[in-house]
C-alpha cells in the first residue's frame, strides 16, 4: 500500500475517532446538566412543601421558564426533569455510565422508561429488591454497544423477563400505550405515526396493498361513462324530458345522439370519430396508491375513482393564508397552512372552491397582519386573532388557536380592555402560569408589545419574546 494511500486512512480514522470523542464529550455534558436539573427539581420540591396546594403550578412554571430558556419543547423539558430525577435518586449505574459518556440522554431515557415494570415489581413484592441491579446491569451493557432504539426494544424484553411478566402480559401493558402522532418532514408532507398492536398495523398494511393492487390492475380499464339523455353533470342532472321544445339545449343532446351506436337491450357505444376527453393516466406507484387510500379511508370517504386528493372528506378545523392572486391563478405563489407550512397553490384554490368561510386580511410591507374586513366587533376580533396568532404566543409552544384560550393580558377585572392590543390566544398550560391564584414567587406574567410581541416575565424576573408570526413568506 502507497505511502499516500496510508496517509489518507489514518487521516479519516483521526477525523472518525476526533468525532467519536467529541460525541462522547457532549454526551458527559448532557449527563452535567442533568445533575444541574435534578438540583432543580429538588429546590422546587422544597417550594411544593411550603405550599403543596400549588405543586402542579410550581411545576409548570419551572417547565415553561426552562423549555423558554432553552427554546425546547414543554413535553421535551417534562421528560428531562423526570429522567434526571430518577438518575438522582437511583440508576446509580445508569448515572455513571452516562457521566462518563458510554451512553447518551437517549439511552438513559429508555432504560428509565422500560425499567417502569421491575420497580413496579418489587413495590408489589413480586421482586426482590436486588432484581433492580441486576436490570440496570443488563441495560448499561445493552445500551453501551446500540442505538437508543435498539435498546428501547431489548431493555423492555430484560425488564419483562426480570418482573416476572408474560408475553400476554407485556403485550396488554404496550397496547395501552398506542397513539397517533404527525412529523412536518418538510415540502409540504408530513410524517402520519400510528402506534398499534402490531397485528392490527400488519393487516391494515395488508388490506391497503390488497386494495392498491386492484387499483393499479384496473386502472387502464376505466373510460368515461356517457348517458345520452343527460345535458349536464351537476347533482342535479337535467334530462331531455325536462327541456321545453324551444330550449337550445336540445339542440346540442341531437348533436350528442348523431356519434352514439345505439345495440340492443337499450346499449349503447360512443362513435370512434367522437373527441372524447379521456381521464389522465394514473401513474402512481404501489406506495402511492397505499398513501392515497389511506388518505380517503381515514377521512371517511370511499376510495377515489380517479386519483383522489381525500380533500371532499376534511371536516377538521384548518386555517389557510393565501393571496388574492394567487386565488384567482395569476400567479402560482405557495399558500400558507397556518402553524404548519407551505401548501400548493393548486390546493389552496381547490380547498377555496369547498369552504365559503375566508376572510380577507390586510397586512404590512413586512408581511404583519394590521387588520381584517369583517364587521362584527366580537367575530371580527376573534378572526382577527386567530389569524394573528395561530398558535399559543407562549415562547416555542405550538398548540393550535382552536384549543387555546383568548386571554385578557392586563386582567378584564382590573380594567384591561376588550381589545386587540389586551388580546392573545394561551394554551390551558401556560394560560395558568399568570393566574393571580398562584403564588408570585412561581407566577408569570405577560403584556404585548405594539408589534404584537408578547413579553413574558418569569418568575426569575427573566423576559421572554414571542413575536408574532410573519403571514408574508414568499415573494
Amino acid at each position: 500500500m502507497s505511502t499516500r494511500r496510508i496517509d489518507e486512512i489514518e487521516q479519516r480514522r483521526a477525523l472518525l475517532d476526533a468525532w467519536v470523542a467529541k460525541r462522547r464529550q457532549i454526551a458527559q455534558l448532557e449527563a452535567e446538566a442533568s445533575a444541574l436539573l435534578a438540583d432543580r427539581q429538588r429546590l422546587c420540591e422544597e417550594d411544593a412543601q411550603e405550599t403543596p396546594f400549588h405543586r402542579d403550578a410550581i411545576e409548570r412554571a419551572m417547565h415553561a421558564e426552562y423549555a423558554a430558556a432553552g427554546r425546547i419543547a414543554k413535553g421535551t423539558i417534562e421528560r428531562a426533569f423526570a429522567d434526571a430525577a430518577f438518575l438522582a435518586s437511583s440508576h446509580a449505574i445508569v448515572r455513571e455510565s452516562f457521566q462518563r459518556g458510554a451512553i447518551t440522554a437517549a439511552h438513559a431515557h429508555e432504560i428509565i422508561e422500560a425499567g417502569h415494570v421491575v420497580r413496579q415489581a418489587i413495590s408489589d413484592g413480586r421482586a426482590d429488591a436486588e432484581t433492580q441491579l441486576l436490570y440496570e446491569t443488563a441495560a448499561v451493557v445493552t445500551a453501551e454497544g446500540d442505538t437508543p432504539m435498539r435498546t428501547r426494544a431489548r431493555v423492555r424484553q430484560i425488564a419483562a423477563s426480570l418482573a416476572g411478566e408474560t408475553i400476554v402480559e407485556t403485550h396488554r401493558r404496550a397496547a395501552s400505550e398506542r397513539s397517533v402522532k404527525v412529523r412536518s418532514v418538510g415540502d409540504g408532507l408530513a410524517l402520519l405515526q400510528i402506534l398499534l398492536p402490531e397485528y392490527l398495523a400488519l393487516a391494515i398494511l395488508d388490506r391497503l396493498t390488497q386494495l392498491s393492487r386492484q387499483v393499479i390492475a384496473t386502472r387502464g380499464d376505466r373510460e368515461p361513462v356517457l348517458d345520452s339523455g343527460v345535458h349536464d353533470v351537476h347533482p342535479d342532472p337535467i334530462f331531455a324530458e325536462d327541456l321545453g321544445p324551444d330550449d337550445p339545449a336540445l339542440d346540442e343532446l341531437d348533436a350528442l345522439d348523431d356519434h352514439i351506436i345505439f345495440g340492443k337491450d337499450g346499449t349503447f357505444a360512443l362513435d370512434p370519430d367522437l373527441d372524447v376527453e379521456h381521464l389522465p393516466t394514473d401513474e402512481r406507484t404501489i406506495d402511492q396508491v397505499r398513501a392515497d387510500l389511506a388518505t380517503d379511508l381515514l377521512l371517511a370517504s370511499d376510495p377515489s375513482e380517479a386519483n383522489g386528493t381525500g380533500l371532499d372528506g376534511i371536516l377538521a378545523r384548518i386555517q389557510v393564508t393565501v393571496a388574492a392572486t394567487t386565488l384567482a391563478g395569476a400567479d402560482e405563489r405557495p399558500a400558507e397552512l397556518d402553524g404548519h407550512g407551505p401548501i400548493h397553490p393548486d390546493i389552496a384554490r381547490d380547498l377555496a372552491g369547498r369552504n365559503g368561510g375566508w376572510t380577507r386580511l390586510f397586512h404590512d410591507p413586512s408581511g404583519m397582519l394590521t387588520q381584517t374586513d369583517t364587521y362584527s366587533p366580537t367575530e371580527g376580533m376573534r378572526r382577527f386573532l386567530r389569524a394573528r396568532d395561530q398558535h399559543c404566543r407562549f415562547p416555542g409552544c405550538r398548540m393550535p388557536v382552536h384549543r387555546c384560550q383568548v386571554d385578557h393580558n392586563h386582567d378584564h377585572a382590573k380594567g384591561g380592555r376588550t381589545e386587540i392590543s389586551n388580546l392573545g390566544h394561551f394554551c390551558t398550560a401556560h394560560h395558568v402560569l399568570k393566574h393571580p391564584d398562584v403564588d408570585e414567587r412561581h407566577r408569570w406574567s405577560a403584556r404585548q408589545l405594539p408589534d404584537g410581541s408578547f413579553q413574558w416575565t418569569s418568575p426569575l424576573g427573566r423576559l421572554y419574546i414571542d413575536p408574532p408570526p410573519r403571514r408574508v413568506m414568499f415573494v
